[in-house]
């Protein structure tokens, strides 16, 4: 077994372990990582099969709220399927290295913005629940990543935990379906994929029951805020290697986003940590 294997296997013991906890952030955490070492057109086939079933159990156990949160998701739910069709005929035709760029680029902002703690309500939310969904669906069949702006809007929106937890897994077991079934479509399921798929399994199958258990004696708030810290740092040295890869800068400079990025999330934690203190200080002084 070469080092990509085990860094592999241990990614995605980590992040089945915070999918298990928090709901969600399995392709998040693993997809940055694995992206050193094997190609999106070889990676996302294997993580959309595992997907589908990590998402039916996440939706099975939180079934109870299903019949809550199913007016305020269908309308992302629709959008899910012209935004999946165009991601996936863009994962088959776009030069690796540029989807890798692309998969950088587009991860950061997110997390950071998740990181940060925005919060603007929505009021027309089933306007936006259609391109949104195109949107998601677009960004999951070309990274399988789509935790992160859910994450946003779900808080964005005031719900809470069940319903968090139940619409998040009901637009993922959709998605991933129908990126699962474009794929397919499209030719993609080469053994390369198939093979990471199997390789990776056991160490989902360890990581979600364990993250369930411990999140109980865990902070739920503070322990996703250190994954995103863990996050950004990955993808910002990952943007860093791939510019040094498609040659677009050179030497230290292709480090810069990692520092940057690194800097952002290091304020952040610092602002993050700051208001647990105050809310704590204040339980204790009232």
């Amino acid at each position: 077994m070469d080092n990509g294997i085990f860094v592999l296997l241990g990614i995605t013991f980590f992040a089945a372990f915070v999918n298990g906890a928090l709901g969600y952030g399995f392709s998040s955490l693993t997809v940055p990582v694995a992206l050193l070492f094997h190609t999106s057109r070889i990676l996302n086939p294997a993580l959309v099969l595992v997907e589908v079933f990590i998402n039916l159990y996440v939706l099975f156990i939180n079934r109870g709220s299903v019949r809550a949160v199913w007016k305020r998701v269908y309308p992302i739910l629709i959008g899910l399927l012209p935004g999946v069709a165009l991601g996936s005929y863009v994962l088959s035709s776009i030069h690796p290295g540029w989807l890798k760029f692309a998969t950088y680029v587009l991860l950061l902002p997110l997390i950071l913005v998740q990181a940060a703690g925005v919060r603007r309500p929505i009021r027309s939310e089933k306007l936006l629940g259609v391109p949104f969904g195109a949107g998601l669906g677009f960004l999951y069949s070309v990274t399988t990543i789509s935790g992160p702006p859910l994450a946003v809007l779900f808080n964005n929106q005031g719900l809470v935990k069940q319903d968090f937890r139940a619409g998040l897994a009901l637009i993922r077991v959709a998605e991933s379906l129908l990126t699962a079934f474009a794929y397919w479509q499209l030719g993609l399921f080469v053994a390369d994929s198939l093979a990471i798929a199997w390789t990776i399994v056991p160490a989902v199958l360890l990581g979600i029951p364990l993250g369930a258990i411990a999140i109980r004696k865990l902070d739920a708030e503070t322990f996703r805020r250190i994954c995103m810290s863990f996050d950004v740092w990955v993808v910002g040295f990952g943007l860093s290697r791939v510019l040094l890869d498609l040659k677009l800068t050179q030497g230290a400079f292709a480090y810069g986003p990692m520092v940057v990025a690194g800097l952002l999330d290091a304020w952040l934690l610092y602002l993050f940590f700051s208001n647990v203190y105050l809310r704590q200080h204040r339980s204790a002084a009232g």
